[in-house]
């Protein structure tokens, strides 16, 4: 079924949906996916940025660049990937923190020129 004022689960996206089209990005979705990207991904470098969590020692700047690379680069294809991990995974947060975690290795590999293992999320 194709979305319509008449299909639409509410009047917000349906009937007023041509007034409401800029809060998609916030409370789509993509909205909630991205948004708690933004939440996993702060948490850590205030973690990081801690001195007094010794669990957690001080990111680079490199570290933190790669990182708000994640935040100011997320896309719907990103957001799709979180859902299809969350497929598996059955814990939508646990599919964004998987999603960090592919992010930052793929880019840890293609720097240093590693190959990545085929199984790996």
């Amino acid at each position: 079924m194709e979305l319509s004022a008449l299909t639409a689960i509410s009047p917000v996206d349906g009937r007023y949906g041509s007034k409401t089209t800029e809060l998609r990005s916030i409370f789509s979705e993509f909205g909630l996916i991205k948004y708690r990207v933004i939440v996993e991904v702060r948490w850590l470098q205030a973690l990081a940025a801690a001195s007094e969590i010794k669990e957690v020692p001080a990111f680079s700047e490199q570290a933190n660049a790669l990182l708000n690379a994640i935040v100011d680069n997320f896309s719907e294809a990103d957001a799709q990937r979180v859902k299809d991990i969350e497929r598996t995974t059955n814990h939508d947060v646990k599919a964004v923190e998987y999603l960090k975690k592919k992010k930052v290795t793929d880019c840890v590999a293609a720097r240093l020129r590693l190959p990545r293992h085929t199984g790996d999320r």
